[in-house]
């Protein structure tokens, strides 16, 4: 802890070193009692709007786009920089979900699909269910039946504001713990550590929202493996290791009951960073079925590489 007196001098330092903006900080400063507690504080309201399109994925976090994109399928590899690249399986672990709903896309058979009404009235949008205790995957009626498999990764700076928050609605079904390194995830760090965040401990959500498979994927970072999951206050991260290299499998938490999981809505806080690191954004939605095919419909990306993006922004849209 920080002495009471001298807290606004520490936080206004790191606040100049960072380019921190005070101003959001939703207590005044003497009441953050250490440099954790300040670095994962809450903001004031209204201070990340979020966008009201119902047809748009907005970003969960404060920072810097690294890379984005489209990928050719579960098995498809994401760019860290020029020459290294790693895979979404690696990336997210064993994925049954995400391979079950890809493989729906390539094939006509109908035989692990089927429709049923839904229980709710909010919309005649297209919502999906898994039991994760039977290999079937429930839809309910589809606008848009096409699916892609895109990609986005945020790189969040020691300045930014460090909580995630929810891209769109979504039930969050599985969580996977990766208790791995914790190299630097900065730039230099990027170009020259191969497989970088599948070599980090990162936490990945894996669920579905009303367009398919969704999964965010917080990678920790040199002395930022603790990761704070507010569905979850009982994981812990950032645990000692008594193997240098880790080979044990993922701890791996399914929410219950079945398939149900947890619903959280658009902009809802997810989770937090006990310091700054990266987010990977990984999930499916409406796609032309050809390259040449201008579809209205197809989902967007709306920002560009190195952007500044803040919560609630809009990452991309699609139109229904």
């Amino acid at each position: 802890d920080i002495p009471v007196w001298l807290r606004p001098h520490v936080y206004r330092a790191w606040a100049r070193a960072f380019h921190s903006n005070l101003e959001e900080a939703a207590f005044p400063l003497e009441e953050y009692a250490s440099l954790r507690d300040f670095f994962v504080r809450t903001l004031k309201e209204g201070c990340r709007p979020i966008n009201p399109n119902p047809y748009s994925l907005v970003s969960p976090v404060d920072g810097t786009i690294l890379r984005f994109g489209k990928l050719n399928g579960a098995g498809a590899m994401i760019d860290q920089v020029k020459g290294f690249s790693y895979s979404v399986s690696s990336l997210l672990g064993a994925s049954p979900l995400l391979s079950m709903l890809a493989e729906k896309n390539t094939e006509d058979d109908g035989s692990t699909i089927e429709q049923e009404s839904t229980q709710r009235e909010q919309s005649k949008k297209s919502w999906w269910r898994v039991s994760l205790a039977s290999p079937k995957v429930r839809e309910t009626i589809s606008e848009c039946p096409m699916k892609g498999l895109y990609y986005c990764v945020i790189y969040l700076k020691p300045g930014d504001y460090h909580r995630i928050h929810s891209p769109v609605d979504w039930n969050v079904l599985v969580r996977r713990h990766f208790s791995g390194r914790l190299f630097p995830v900065n730039e230099r760090a990027t170009r020259t550590i191969r497989n970088l965040y599948v070599e980090n401990e990162r936490v990945v959500l894996e669920g579905l929202w009303q367009q398919g498979f969704m999964a965010i994927a917080a990678v920790g970072a040199t002395n930022i493996g603790s990761i704070e999951l507010f569905i979850e206050p009982e994981l812990r991260t950032n645990r000692p290791r008594k193997k240098l290299i880790p080979s044990e499998p993922p701890e791996e938490h399914l929410y219950e009951p079945k398939g149900v999981g947890v619903m959280l809505k658009k902009g809802d806080e997810v989770a937090a960073f006990n310091m700054g690191s990266t987010v990977v954004l990984v999930f499916q939605a409406p796609t032309s079925k050809s390259p040449k095919n201008n579809d209205a419909s197809e989902f967007e990306f709306s920002i560009r590489r190195g952007d500044k993006i803040r919560v609630g922004e809009a990452l991309g849209v699609w139109h229904a």
